[in-house]
């Protein structure tokens, strides 16, 4: 059944994918028959007009980009034309995918990710992150917040009903319940239903379920899915006479409505072997320099098990009674409270500064472990060479001893700033080599805030060329294409030293 699961998300997914690349055409189709076809539909359709890129950014890039292809003999510097070149191609893919984004989308409609954006410029400077966010790859590459994910995989799921309704139900039931102690029971009450049918087909009381029933109306009629499980196990809701002869509702199996027992068995083994479909913890990945981590201390509130203000009172209270009996309390009593404090934290920042200043920032869970941070950072290494992560009291964390350890065991919550060394086997050839500097691959140097900023400036100077240059003296010209140079000059400057 779990192969079965995994086949109906990658066929969902293929599905999807084909449907995004536009209508299908036959390879014996001739030219001019494609052709009067495009011409009928232009009569009936207003086609849409999708306007490639604007002339202005097209020489903005061209030149941008020639000059970025130059090598430099300081490696350190390299880096940082790597990461602008791929700025320049980001903001190229970005102002196409907007301008097809503008032609094709409804204009009424708020997509996921406008609000994505949105919350993201309303969060508030001083926050280290602009909130906690999740992936699931078995649906799609978004990512997105738990709630907004929550309702799109349960859009997505119903979605399937008409398609694989028995293998959906089961899948909507544990994806979209919250309670698993009821999930649970529901399940088990569930598989006593089509049991019950399987063993004893001849015997007719198992073959209705009174609606009104307490068993029913407690355990399973709540919960989500339920009933289209029931459906697909081919019960049909219909009015029966009761024992006094009152017409009440029932669930009544009809076996046409089944290919064969087997189907019950399949939906029995789906029912048990199901499970929630999940959500990835995103790294909300960020590069700051020094100045932007020391304003980035806020968490957001998303970050708290509980409610900020719960949080304040709680530290409040715990003060005033620490100050009254401060000269009795012993390390271990220290210890367990904090190690409670740190339990009022879902998620932690952690960050890893570079030699270079350079910090790495990712949002993980309080129960992950160091392993993950270690991989994290390995990740977006550009050399993948042994290091080691040293904690703000210089101890030094190890795979060997502290990989299975989670952020709280290690004291690392809610945030914290690992430093970042080579390990001793490599330190000495990393310090000989001229690459010593170069710590983060270029596209993830592509991600500090500044140099960002600074190309956009300039695409936004340069993209000015045709529009304004025409009307100016020549003079003019090279004042602004001089301000232009000097402001990406700049920001790269900040960046490297």
């Amino acid at each position: 059944m779990a192969d079965r699961i995994k086949k109906f998300f990658q066929k969902k997914k293929t599905d999807a994918r084909f449907k995004m690349a536009g209508p299908g055409h036959k390879l014996s189709e001739s030219t001019l028959s494609s052709q009067s076809s495009n011409v009928q539909c232009s009569k009936k359709e207003v086609p849409i007009k999708r306007s490639g890129l604007s002339e202005e950014s097209k020489v903005a890039a061209e030149a941008a980009l020639s000059r970025l292809q130059q090598k430099r003999e300081n490696p350190s510097f390299n880096t940082s034309l790597a990461a602008i070149q791929a700025q320049v191609k980001k903001e190229l893919e970005n102002e196409r995918a907007n301008q097809m984004s503008e032609a094709s989308a409804s204009k009424s409609m708020t997509t996921p990710s406008e609000i994505h954006k949105r919350e993201i410029e309303d969060v508030p400077r001083n926050y280290a992150a602009s909130g906690v966010y999740f992936k699931c790859p078995l649906i799609s590459n978004d990512i997105l917040p738990r709630d907004e994910w929550k309702k799109n995989i349960k859009t997505f799921l119903y979605e399937q009903l008409e398609e694989e309704r028995g293998l959906t139900a089961c899948l909507i039931i544990q994806s979209c319940n919250n309670n698993r102690e009821k999930v649970d029971t529901c399940v088990e009450t569930l598989c006593k239903y089509l049991e019950n049918i399987i063993t004893q087909p001849e015997e007719e009381k198992f073959q209705k379920i009174r609606m009104s029933n307490r068993v029913f109306a407690e355990r399973v009629q709540p919960i989500e899915g339920s009933m289209e499980l029931l459906l697909a196990a081919g019960f049909i809701q219909q009015k029966v006479p009761n024992a006094d002869g009152m017409e009440e509702d029932f669930l009544v199996f009809q076996k046409n409505n089944v290919p064969s027992v087997e189907s019950l068995v399949t939906l029995i083994d789906g029912l048990r072997t199901a499970e929630p479909i999940q959500l990835e913890l995103d790294r909300n990945l960020q590069v700051l320099l020094p100045s932007q981590a020391a304003n980035k201390v806020q968490l957001p509130p998303s970050f708290y098990a509980l409610s900020p203000e719960e949080i304040k009172r709680e530290q409040q209270l715990r003060q005033e009674a620490i100050e009254r009996s401060q000269m009795l309390r012993t390390k271990a009593m220290r210890e367990k409270d904090e190690i409670r404090e740190m339990r009022k934290y879902k998620f932690a920042i952690i960050r890893v500064r570079f030699p270079d200043g350079i910090l790495l920032q990712g949002t993980f869970s309080v129960y992950e472990r160091y392993n993950d941070i270690h991989e994290f950072v390995r990740e977006n290494l550009e050399h993948d060479l042994p290091f080691v992560l040293s904690m703000p009291t210089g101890h030094k964390v190890t795979l060997e001893e502290d990989a299975n350890k989670t952020l709280i065991d290690l004291r690392l919550v809610p945030a914290t700033i690992l430093t970042f060394a080579w390990h001793s086997s490599v330190a000495e050839q990393i310090h000989n080599s001229p690459n010593k500097d170069v710590f983060l691959k270029p596209e993830v140097m592509v991600l500090v805030q500044e140099v960002a900023l600074a190309m956009n400036k300039l695409l936004r100077c340069v993209s000015i060329k045709s529009a304004i240059f025409r009307s100016c003296s020549l003079r003019h010209v090279k004042l602004l294409a001089l301000q232009a140079l000097l402001v990406c000059l700049r920001e790269v400057y900040y960046l490297l030293f």
